[in-house]
């Protein structure tokens, strides 16, 4: 069916409210875009902050009178003094379809693939992942998951048990046990990336080889063959004598979720426990590998 779009210039101080009025007001979704290209690339653990410049996009039934919806908004005192929007018309078409048009085979490394579940497999011979973009993050389209993709590839993984800390959709643990790995443990503090990577290895037949804990539940004293984190330079910054303490010694280790300024600092902290390599690039972001030294 058509839909009609109401676009509204606001900031973050007042786009939840106005989110709140709009759904009142009939709405059947809200979305926040960023108003001014001011992309949040590191926010704090359990927190979503919005932009500056926030564009709140209300969707409405096509048949909607949004005269009275826009009177109503203007008579808010916050938006009194500039009140910015747009009203669209949106063309019916399968959205669903159009959303899964955007996804397709992506190779990483020489053996790799990741595949969602509804193309076809471009090679049956290689190591394919099927994933599908899903509530947590990593898909395998972000520059960092990519470039830890790659890493693991690259590895000889037969017999190594390797932990991918901050698992999120358990795309790099998969990945991991479907190149060989004997086993994995995937460690994350949302029990809906828990339930996202059980979800992923039982699609790809790997479950019977993958652990999944929350960080309260991870038994002690593991460690293992090979770590991957793929998440944030503050929370890896943060947590560098833990994530160190799961690599046994002459084990490797990848760092990812970095911007490329902050790659330096990140290969000094963690020199204190590893021979950390040069970074490697993917456009703004970077990865480090090292191997563990000996205790």
């Amino acid at each position: 069916m058509p839909w009609i779009q109401l676009r509204i210039h606001s900031n973050s101080e007042h786009a939840e409210a106005l989110s709140d009025l709009l759904m009142e007001l009939g709405s059947v979704s809200i979305t926040f875009e960023d108003g001014k290209d001011t992309p949040i690339f590191e926010p704090k653990l359990g927190e979503t902050p919005l932009w500056a410049d926030t564009v709140v996009v209300a969707l409405f039934d096509a048949g909607t009178d949004l005269n009275p919806v826009v009177d109503e908004l203007r008579q808010l005192p916050f938006l009194q003094q500039q009140f910015n929007y747009k009203i669209e018309q949106i063309e019916d078409k399968d959205w669903v379809r159009e959303w899964m048009d955007n996804f397709h085979p992506i190779q990483f490394g020489q053996r790799l693939w990741i595949c969602p579940s509804w193309r076809e497999i471009p090679d049956p011979d290689a190591v394919n992942v099927i994933l599908d973009p899903g509530l947590a993050f990593g898909t395998g389209t972000h520059p960092t998951t990519a470039l830890c993709l790659q890493w693991l590839d690259s590895l000889e993984l037969q017999d190594k048990e390797v932990i991918d800390f901050g698992c999120g959709s358990g795309i790099l643990a998969v990945a991991a046990l479907k190149l060989g790995a004997k086993s994995a443990i995937g460690i994350d503090i949302d029990y809906q990336a828990i339930d996202a990577s059980r979800d992923n290895a039982t699609r790809n037949q790997v479950i019977d080889r993958l652990s999944l804990y929350l960080p309260q539940d991870q038994p002690q004293g593991i460690q293992a063959d090979v770590l991957v984190a793929n998440i944030l330079a503050g929370p890896l910054r943060e947590l560098a004598p833990q994530i160190a303490s799961l690599v046994k010694p002459g084990g490797k280790l990848a760092l990812s979720g970095l911007l490329n300024e902050q790659a330096e600092e990140l290969r000094e902290i963690y020199s204190e426990w590893f021979t950390v390599d040069a970074a490697a690039h993917k456009e703004d972001w970077s990865r480090l590998t090292g191997v563990r030294k000996s205790l």
